[in-house]
């Protein structure tokens, strides 16, 4: 496949009109073998061409949760998803029972072994036409968002399954998951030994600061013992004071700390959007959707994490008013960033690309349109930002 003409973004976060090549499931820096005489060939002139987004941090869409543990749901999420232009994705956990984690853990390991045991075939002529899995979005691993955070931020999770940071809780539930947790959320204010679960844990995942009421001097201590993320910044945290910076301002003094934004115009002001990506810049922000299982159909009451919520518009609220995720897919969220929060087209489509699959542990997969990558690619229409195409692991969706 050629994709000709395209206004297509680069590695250092720019876009310059070039041809991209796709041979099978990678992206190629020319024709290979002469192929370029039966490729097909795109005319991509009024488009920008970037690489599939890259969502790490999602609950549902499309009327399923990833709580639900279930294969089928897992496939729904990645159909939507792929649809939608975000090619990969780390569904994340809520707060839960423990038996009710380690549903969630094998079913995403059970699929994670059919998917990677399927990828040698997927893209071979023969099998596209029978494989049902064909346009689905890729399943890197888990978001462990519950259960050691703080009653005082829990947001949308259940205080009922709340836990101090446990490692050995930690270490069956990654067991179960066949070593695919990527992320795991902590408030290191809960309990005196977090340090030491940080240290421990961070050796196989990414210790996020999520849902904490922590000071500054806890944060900076989290992040001195190997915590480098922080979960959908300014929700369920202390916020950012002139006298008590919170774990904001330890994160913002941190080079290693990528920071989650939601940009759905209900989690964050637009003012606040440019002021993060002021404090922290493209490379330390990473776009997220925290979309739950409403995104992609309309009003109604649904659930997140076992609860109830009420979707009303662009709103996800608990029945005390706490909001429950958003209702927006991670494109979404891109075209808000842009056209609302008046952020670069350059820098938004950098935080949802470059920024996550790093912070997932993926770019060198994922994340660029790179020769020896992975062919995942969206056109957006120049005008509106709509996707026009999608093509997940070289397959058009």
């Amino acid at each position: 496949m050629i994709i000709k003409n395209a206004s297509a973004f680069t590695e250092d976060g720019r876009f310059i009109k070039k041809d991209i090549f796709v041979d099978g499931e990678y992206f190629s820096d020319s024709c290979q073998n002469g192929g370029c005489q039966n490729a097909k060939i795109i005319d991509a002139s009024s488009c920008y061409a970037i690489p599939g987004l890259v969502d790490i941090h999602l609950h549902g869409c499309d009327g399923v949760d990833f709580c639900d543990g279930t294969i089928e749901s897992i496939e729904k999420i990645l159909a939507y998803e792929a649809k939608n232009g975000i090619t990969t994705v780390v569904p994340a956990t809520m707060t839960l029972a423990e038996d009710e984690l380690m549903k969630i853990m094998k079913a995403a390991a059970e699929y994670r072994r059919e998917q990677d045991r399927d990828d040698s075939n997927l893209y071979n002529e023969e099998y596209r036409r029978e494989a049902t899995k064909v346009g689905l979005s890729y399943f890197h691993g888990i978001n462990m968002e519950g259960p050691f955070v703080s009653a005082k931020k829990c947001g949308a999770q259940n205080t009922k399954y709340l836990r101090k940071p446990d490692i050995d809780m930690f270490n069956r539930l990654y067991e179960a998951s066949k070593e695919c947790i990527r992320f795991c959320d902590i408030a290191p204010e809960e309990d005196t030994p977090s340090m030491d679960f940080i240290k421990e844990v961070s050796k196989k995942c990414t210790i996020s600061l999520a849902h904490t009421d922590c000071d500054y001097d806890t944060a900076k201590q989290a992040f001195e013992s190997g915590a480098c993320h922080l979960t959908h910044l300014f929700n369920a945290m202390a916020p950012l004071g002139h006298r008590n910076p919170g774990p904001i301002a330890a994160a913002a003094e941190k080079d290693k700390v990528i920071a989650e934004l939601i940009c759905d115009g209900v989690h964050v002001a637009a003012p606040m959007i440019r002021t993060a990506f002021k404090l922290f810049g493209r490379e330390r922000i990473a776009l997220i959707s925290d979309s739950m299982m409403a995104t992609g159909l309309g009003n109604g009451e649904y659930e997140l994490g076992r609860q109830p919520v009420s979707v009303r518009g662009n709103e996800a609220r608990l029945s005390d008013g706490a909001i429950a995720g958003s209702v927006t897919n991670l494109m979404g969220c891109l075209k808000y960033a842009v056209k609302q929060a008046a952020i670069s087209l350059e820098d938004a489509v950098y935080s949802a690309t470059v920024t996550p699959a790093k912070a997932a542990g993926c770019y060198d997969v994922t994340g660029s349109i790179t020769p020896g990558k992975y062919a995942d690619l969206v056109l957006l229409d120049k005008e509106t930002l709509d996707v026009k195409m999608v093509i997940a692991r070289g397959v058009e969706v």
